[in-house]
């Protein structure tokens, strides 16, 4: 099923995905960091602010992943990750990461990330990443969102990034609960 989703996500990249210049999305980036910064002054605050965007990112794209792909609905957990790894992150940012360190009753995993577009043209001032800066933590709350999409409540942190001088970037990602299906409110 692993070469499955990997083929599904090189098609996807392929023939359904229109692209932006590379440079553009990661400048653009970049600026809004610098911004939430200058108007925070808390890298806390601003960890906060990047995983609140990504979240509500997270929670459209998985539509339009689904939309792109025809997939089925996951079976579960592991199947997810997979899916997000190999399909979602091919198509938006054209990498895959590693799905590796799955905790021993398999609600937990990290993705490693060889290759982090975000990281590209990208230097943290010393204060930043003592202060605990996690740059590119849009991601985090981009997979929050997503996974919360397919009833998935989960936890996602930054664990390690090359940014902050280690070899690769990992996200944790813990599966908190499975969520119940909610039906919308009838208008009556």
């Amino acid at each position: 099923m692993e070469k499955q989703y990997k083929a599904i996500g090189e098609e996807a990249w392929k023939n359904n995905a229109e692209k932006i210049s590379a440079e553009l999305f990661i400048f653009t980036y970049g600026s809004l960091v610098v911004q939430l910064v200058k108007d925070y002054e808390d890298y806390a605050a601003v960890n906060k602010q990047l995983d609140k965007m990504g979240y509500n990112i997270g929670v459209r794209l998985v539509d339009d992943m689904m939309a792109r792909t025809s997939l089925e609905r996951c079976s579960g957990f592991s199947a997810t990750a997979e899916v997000i790894a190999k399909i979602g992150f091919k198509l938006f940012l054209n990498v895959v990461p590693t799905v590796t360190n799955w905790s021993a009753d398999a609600k937990e995993f990290s993705l490693i990330l060889d290759d982090n577009p975000f990281n590209d043209f990208c230097e943290l001032p010393p204060k930043a990443v003592a202060d605990g800066l996690w740059y590119s933590n849009v991601l985090c709350g981009v997979l929050r969102g997503a996974l919360e999409m397919m009833q998935m409540q989960t936890e996602v942190v930054y664990v390690r990034d090359v940014l902050r001088g280690d070899e690769v970037s990992e996200i944790r990602v813990k599966l908190v609960r499975m969520l119940d299906e909610e039906v919308p409110a009838s208008d009556d």
